[in-house]
């Protein structure tokens, strides 16, 4: 097949680790790779950030990039990105038209926006994968939200208009049926990890009292990952040091905000002397610090899905985690780990007391979390498995037409008051409006 995979602000080429970039590059990446290894090419739709930047950028054999100018070629925070998607639509357009997919993929709200807009002038089916939805985010950030308030309606026009969703994980799966999507329209593939990177091979082995038990967090530094309720529970941990790897460079850690309050809270609980932040690090070196450690932490207040504790678990190291979104997927309560309920640092420090006392069962956990992961979430199933999905959605593009047997395509979409089909394939602006509509 011929893959447009479109991914707005997440390029594969982004350095990973800052504010808006991470899971959704990993991932966007790391598929396409696995797709293409299965025989298909695909070509990766991004936003160009740098004028210096070539249009078109081959990545692997079967992968290239390519860069659409929709607003300054600068790097612009995705939440402030939805007024140039118009642009980046009928560029996705233009370019679809030339060399013309199979089907397009598109990753995140807006992406989504575009890919309607792009698709419905060609007939082509769209795919859409989440990663993360408006509706949860403003549950758990309220007025801390800076996404656009456009976000939820359009994410529930988008799910009720694509030809098929890819949730990541069965709590999405529930969050979309509230938003009126039908079952049938949505299948579970989830994130991926490369097994080949993330390995226990070189695990040092360690024997309990050579030296204090290590305590890993890794994501970005914002307060929902939950990095101030580990360091709390640190306090009830004695004897354990914690890192934290993640946020802006080593060098600019003195000027990050959330850092500087970080270790602030961390001398206040009298645990400073016991938590190390190590700054954004390559993600090559990831495995080597988390083979040692003892545990990994992953303690969101909310999650999509997590990549950080598969990575943990295919590299042999035990997880504690919040049970929240995906986090309740992938995390096994008592076999590959422990599962908490968000922000309880009594509970959380308990579950690591408990599980450092018992070094046998951590080996136990760690060779049942990389047995689990090497069966489920290797790249080249999580690829087989999405695969799956666009055969599938492109078999019903090719079955006999039936009476309105599943949701209207974007050429089929009204305005607000009228009763006809839009004069001309939808704009991402024209799809804005209508989800004002459906907000409502």
């Amino acid at each position: 097949m011929k893959i447009a995979m479109v991914s707005e602000h997440a390029s594969p080429l982004a350095c990973l680790g800052g504010v808006d970039a991470g899971g959704q590059n990993v991932h966007v990446a790391a598929l396409s790779a696995a797709l293409a290894r299965r025989g298909h090419q695909v070509v990766v739709y991004t936003r160009r950030e740098d004028p210096s930047t070539p249009t078109s950028v081959p990545l692997l054999p079967g992968v290239r990039v390519e860069h659409l100018s929709a607003g300054p070629a600068a790097a612009i925070g995705k939440d402030e990105l939805l007024p140039f998607m118009d642009s980046f639509g009928l560029q996705l357009a233009e370019r679809c038209r030339r060399q013309r997919p199979d089907l397009v993929h598109a990753h995140f709200w807006m992406s989504g926006l575009a890919s309607l807009q792009a698709a419905a002038g060609l007939g082509l089916p769209v795919v859409q994968t989440f990663h993360a939805l408006g509706k949860v985010k403003r549950r758990w950030q309220g007025s801390s939200d800076t996404s656009p308030p456009e976000r939820i309606g359009a994410e529930r026009l988008i799910a009720r208009t694509a030809d098929l969703v890819i949730a990541t994980c069965t709590d999405e799966v529930s969050e979309l049926r509230s938003m009126g999507v039908p079952r049938d329209r949505v299948e579970i593939v989830p994130c991926g990890v490369d097994l080949d990177l993330f390995t226990p091979a070189g695990r040092a082995a360690r024997g309990d009292g050579d030296r204090p038990a290590r305590l890993l967090i890794l994501g970005r530094l914002v307060p929902r990952k939950g990095v101030a309720d580990a360091i709390e529970a640190l306090a009830g941990v004695p004897d354990a040091e914690l890192l934290v790897v993640g946020g802006p460079a080593p060098d600019r850690l003195a000027d990050d905000e959330e850092s500087r309050r970080l270790l602030a809270l961390a001398a206040g609980h009298g645990v400073g002397d016991r938590v190390r932040l190590l700054g954004r690090q390559p993600h090559a070196q990831l495995p080597e610090i988390m083979r040692s450690c003892d545990l990994l932490l992953a303690v969101p207040w909310y999650e999509p899905f997590g990549i950080t504790p598969l990575e943990a678990m295919a590299a042999g190291l035990p997880v504690v985690a919040t049970a929240v979104g995906g986090l309740r997927d992938t995390v096994l309560d008592g076999v590959t780990g422990r599962l908490v309920p968000p922000r309880r640092p009594e509970l959380l420090a308990a579950a690591v007391n408990e599980l450092l006392a018992d070094r046998p069962r951590r080996l136990a956990m760690a060779q049942a979390g990389r047995d689990r992961v090497l069966a489920r979430y290797g790249w080249s199933t999580v690829a087989e498995q999405t695969e799956a999905c666009y055969r599938s959605v492109l078999a019903e593009r090719l079955a006999p037409a039936v009476p309105l047997a599943r949701p209207a395509t974007a050429g089929q979409l009204s305005r607000p008051g009228t009763a006809g089909p839009l004069a001309r394939p939808a704009t991402a602006g024209q799809l804005s409006d209508v989800t004002v509509e459906v907000a409502r």
